[in-house]
């Protein structure tokens, strides 16, 4: 093993993240199903991240290729960022650290909904929803068959459970 880092392959690719922000503001944008704004990326974190570090992380991820900037057609003073190539090649890595946390962590059900679904399907899955998230951030053609449908109805099942378990809660103790 040599003493330096620097030209390791894991601390190349730790470096180009910077943090757990910039892998979350990624699983965001990955996840999220569209291109998304500043104000979104801002608002629909459940981590709570700070504007200031939102900025700066966006600032990285675009000056390391992994998101662009495009205007918002439909707002002129708002801009969208979106997943490149580069970014879109970390379907894999992000697939399996979500079926690490699904094996070693304690993850609420309905989050780690969409984790499940792509552990089951595997690199198949996985190519499909790379391929479907060409199509949002890239312009591809549409493929044909939807990754995020599959997860979003994996998450609508547990949200459906749960709901129905806490009625059923409800009902015990007479509220």
């Amino acid at each position: 093993m040599h003493s330096r880092s620097i030209g390791c392959p894991i601390n190349n690719t730790l470096e180009t993240f910077g943090d757990r922000w910039s892998l979350i503001i990624l699983r965001d944008t990955m996840f999220g199903g569209e291109r998304r704004s500043f104000r979104s990326l801002l608002t629909g974190s459940i981590e709570g991240i700070a504007s200031n570090i939102l900025t700066d992380r966006l600032k990285r991820l675009t000056a390391n290729g992994l998101l662009s900037r495009g205007a918002d057609p439909g707002h002129k003073q708002r801009v969208l960022y979106s997943l490149t190539e580069k970014a879109i090649d970390l379907v894999p890595l992000m697939a399996a650290m979500g079926s690490w946390g699904l094996r070693h962590t304690n993850p609420a059900a309905d989050l780690a909904s969409g984790a499940q679904v792509l552990e089951e399907g595997g690199p198949q899955l996985w190519e499909q929803f790379m391929q479907e998230l060409r199509h949002i951030h890239l312009g591809a053609p549409p493929p044909d068959v939807s990754a995020f449908a599959r997860m979003e109805a994996a998450y609508e099942a547990v949200v459906a459970t749960e709901m129905q378990a806490g009625q059923v809660a409800v009902a015990a103790t007479g509220g």
